[in-house]
């Protein structure tokens, strides 16, 4: 059932027909919700240039220094509106694959505080 949520949500958000699969697991935390994404782009893209593209994306935080055992952790994201973003790295078996790891508040983060980013975004461009 939540594997067949997250499919749906992800088209629905996405507003296309994006070819995804899901796993979910459950596990105990008090607020925040963690994902291990794998995405496919048309052509290669780098770990840096991707860490790059979250560090500047507003609403993401890169937390990526495993060597330091600096990542996302459910702990840690609890009560935050930012989504933490981490363990960038190649997919070893699709040149054009990376995988990460999320972690973000799910009550913080969720419809209602995208709706109010949306806007803000919108009013900042002069659109509404």
């Amino acid at each position: 059932k939540e594997e067949m949520k997250m499919f749906n949500e992800t088209r629905k958000i996405m507003h296309s027909d994006v070819r995804c699969s899901a796993m979910c697991v459950r596990v105990s935390s008090l607020r925040s919700h963690s994902e291990s994404v794998w995405i496919e782009t048309e052509s290669p893209i780098s770990v840096e240039d991707a860490q790059k593209a979250i560090a500047a994306a507003p609403g993401c935080t890169l937390k990526d220094d495993p060597a330091n055992l600096v990542y996302p952790m459910p702990l840690e994201t609890a009560g935050k509106d930012d989504v933490y973003v981490g363990r960038i790295r190649k997919d070893l078996a699709d040149d054009c694959g990376l995988t990460f790891w999320l972690s973000g508040d799910q009550i913080r983060k969720g419809a209602a505080l995208n709706a109010v980013q949306i806007a803000e975004y919108l009013h900042s461009v002069g659109q509404i």
